[in-house]
């Protein structure tokens, strides 16, 4: 192993070799187990997604480009856990291994030893700040955007050749064969759209066209058939043309964001002639929330240095209470952050303790594993200034 000569200060001004060697260690575990989390995670919901995909006949393309949208809001989840994990794993291995023994040993510090596992905080917390400011509103909103294309536009444009393809909740569409140019043979929808006046539609051709960016498809040489549901009699209108809207008209033709696709500068000044004035403190939390659970990777990163490095053994046989403290406390941290932030919903005043929850527990590790060689140090200065004369 590369041998480090103590250094003056807790922290050197540059990276050594040795901090190289851990800091890698730790990155490269981070990405290994976050990919493979995330993966998981987008396995198991993409699940949600399958009957929407394959009622509407879309492609694996579309499938996968509409869920993949949803990496970046897995991945803010999941970073600050993982890399708790990766930071206690890897020192709980590097004191198995005795290399925390030599490295103290050699004359380094606890900050020195902790400066790479402090490094992968810092790094994960950015990582987690610019996902939640930036990339995972976009993302969203445009995974929304997509779902609701999906739903209202480009299902009805999916139509396939001998199949009935459900365009809408309450609207089936059947087309027996389509020609190159797009011209639609043996018509049938059924229409369910209007209670009590359900129709069934056939023609013999007909097109699908854009009109106020909303799909129809124009019918030629047809009939509509109906039944009076007052006196239960068949009713038969045949026509030369007609136009159907493929769109139901209880859905919306534009869609309202909700709070999880804005900016943050967006949520701190809501446009209230959209939104109702209850959303308007649901809309601080949402914003108070991206900017302060970032900095969860840093206090689960602290917790998982103390539980690793705190009381100084690092043998085999060193007692495994430590790392299962460690882990309630993530839990606990965790379970009191979800709870301030459903309090803070309800009472504004208290969104100062999500901060609180966030970063005060680093902090309160920071000063376990910091403070006696402070302290130490600062009676070394204490003795040296009175011994001089």
């Amino acid at each position: 192993m590369p041998v480090v000569r103590p250094t003056p200060g807790r922290l050197a001004p540059h990276l050594s070799i040795l901090d190289g060697y851990m800091l890698r260690q730790l990155l490269l575990a981070l990405v290994a187990t976050t990919g493979a989390l995330v993966t998981l995670i987008w396995l198991t919901q993409s699940l949600h997604f399958v009957s929407l995909v394959v009622g509407r006949g879309l492609s694996l393309r579309v499938f996968l480009e509409l869920t993949s949208l949803l990496v970046p809001s897995f991945v803010a989840v999941i970073l600050p856990i993982t890399t708790f994990v990766v930071v206690q794993f890897i020192y709980q291995r590097l004191g198995t291994d005795r290399e925390l023994t030599v490295m103290q040993a050699a004359g380094l510090s606890p900050a020195l030893m902790a400066r790479p596992g402090l490094m992968c905080a810092a790094i994960a917390t950015t990582v987690c700040l610019v996902l939640n400011v930036w990339i995972v509103p976009v993302s969203y909103h445009a995974f929304r955007q997509y779902e609701f294309q999906i739903r209202n536009r480009m299902a009805a444009f999916l139509i396939q050749d001998g199949v009935f393809t459900q365009v809408s909740d309450n609207m089936t569409v059947y087309i027996r064969t389509r020609d190159k140019d797009g011209t639609l043979h043996g018509i049938m929808v059924e229409d369910d759209r209007t209670p009590g006046a359900e129709a069934t539609i056939l023609a013999e051709e007909g097109n699908l066209v854009i009109i106020n960016d909303q799909p129809r498809v124009v019918l030629f040489n047809g009939s509509r058939q109906e039944i009076d549901s007052h006196t239960g009699r068949l009713n038969v209108l045949t026509f030369t043309r007609n136009t159907i809207d493929l769109s139901s008209p209880h859905t919306a033709h534009t869609r309202l964001p909700d709070a999880n696709e804005l900016s943050i500068a967006q949520l701190l000044h809501p446009d209230m002639h959209q939104y109702s004035p209850r959303d308007e403190s649901k809309m601080f939390i949402e914003a108070w929330r991206r900017l302060s659970t970032p900095f969860c990777a840093f206090s689960f990163a602290m917790i998982g240095l103390v539980g690793a490095m705190g009381g100084g053994s690092h043998s085999r046989q060193a007692s495994i209470l430590r790392p299962v403290l460690a882990i309630l406390a993530v839990v606990a941290v965790q379970a009191l952050t979800l709870l301030v932030q459903n309090l803070a919903s309800r009472n504004l005043q208290l969104m100062p303790l999500m901060w609180v929850c966030t970063i005060g527990p680093g902090i309160v590790c920071a000063v376990i594993l910091f403070w006696p060689e402070l302290r130490s140090e600062r009676e070394a200065r204490r003795l040296s200034d009175g011994a001089r004369p």
